[in-house]
C-alpha cells in the first residue's frame, strides 16, 4: 500500500500543462488563465516573496517534526530550532532572497519562528501519535475520464486516513471560506488517498498557522469528499483540458491582481498571442 509509511520526496516539477493535474494547476487556471499561462505554459520565472519564504520553512520545520514522531525521534522544541535554522539559511540562498535590509530577514525569521513555536509548544496533534504518512507523492490515473494523471504531495495523514495540511496566513480564517477557498486542493487529496489506499478519507483538517502579533492556531475540520463534490471537481478538471487546449488564456481582472507576480506582464497583454 503506498501510503504504509512516510516518505520525503522533492517537489514535483511544472511539466507541459497538460502533462497532469494538480491542484496548484486547476486552481490558477480557475484564478486567471493569463497568470496561468505565464506561470504554467511560458514558464516565466518570479522572485520569492518573504512572506513565501516563511511558508515554505515553516512547512519544512513541520515535515520534520512529524518525520521524528514518526521515527520516535528528538521532536524537542530545542530540536526543531535548530532545524528552523539550518532551513532558513539554506531556503534563502537555495531561493536567491533579496532582502532589503538586514532587519527585514531578522523581523521575517522572527515571525515563521514565532508561529512554528507557538504550534509545537500547542500541538493539535499527540505527540505520541504515529503518522500514516508524511508528504507523500501520490500520482492516480483519470483516463476513464478522458483526463490526465492526477499528482500531489500530501502533507500529512493521521492515524485512519485524517488528511492535514498545513497553512500560514497573514489573517485569521473565516472557517466557511476556508472550506471553499480548499475545496479543489481537498479533493484532488480525495482521489489520491483513495487511489493509494483503496478506501476513502476519514476527514480533513487545516492548520491555518496565523502570523498575527500574538501568533495562533486555527484548526479547520471537514468531513470527507461527497461525491457531490467530487462530480464538481472533475467538471473542473474538463474546464482546464478544454481551456488549455483550446490556448484560451485570458485575464480575469480583480482583487487578486494586486499581488500577482505577472501584472506587468498583464498590464502589457494586448489581446493577441500572449
Amino acid at each position: 500500500m503506498l501510503l504504509e509509511r512516510p516518505s520525503v520526496t522533492p517537489a514535483v516539477h511544472p511539466g507541459k500543462p497538460l502533462e497532469y493535474l494538480s491542484a496548484s494547476r486547476l486552481k490558477c487556471f480557475h484564478t486567471c488563465r493569463l497568470q496561468f499561462y505565464f506561470r504554467y505554459v511560458k514558464k516565466i520565472p518570479t522572485l520569492t516573496s518573504p512572506a513565501l519564504l516563511v511558508g515554505q520553512v515553516v512547512h519544512a520545520v513541520l515535515q520534520a517534526w512529524n518525520l521524528a514522531r514518526w521515527r520516535g525521534e528528538d521532536t524537542s522544541l530545542g530540536r526543531m530550532e535548530v532545524t528552523f535554522a539550518s532551513l532558513w539559511i539554506s531556503k534563502s540562498v537555495e531561493e536567491g532572497i533579496q532582502w532589503e535590509s538586514p532587519s527585514e530577514e531578522t523581523e521575517e525569521r522572527a515571525t515563521a519562528w514565532r508561529i512554528l513555536e507557538h504550534y509545537l509548544q500547542n500541538p493539535p496533534i499527540p505527540l505520541e501519535e504515529k503518522p500514516e504518512a508524511v508528504e507523500v507523492v501520490v500520482e492516480r490515473d483519470l483516463l476513464a475520464h478522458g483526463l490526465p494523471p492526477l499528482k500531489g504531495v500530501i502533507d500529512l495523514v493521521r492515524g485512519g486516513g485524517r488528511i492535514v495540511d498545513f497553512k500560514t496566513t497573514a489573517r485569521t480564517p473565516d472557517d466557511a471560506q476556508a472550506r471553499h477557498l480548499n475545496e479543489v486542493q481537498l479533493g484532488c487529496y480525495a482521489l489520491l488517498y483513495r487511489e493509494a489506499t483503496g478506501h476513502p478519507e476519514s476527514g480533513f483538517e487545516l492548520h491555518h498557522l496565523v502570523k498575527t502579533k500574538t501568533p495562533k492556531l486555527i484548526v479547520t475540520t471537514l468531513d470527507p469528499m461527497e461525491p457531490g463534490q467530487i462530480r464538481r471537481l472533475i467538471r473542473l478538471m474538463e474546464s482546464y483540458v478544454a481551456g488549455v487546449e483550446s490556448e484560451d488564456f485570458v485575464p480575469s481582472p480583480g482583487m487578486q491582481c494586486s499581488f500577482c507576480d505577472y501584472l506587468t506582464h498583464c498590464q502589457a497583454w494586448k489581446g493577441g498571442a500572449a
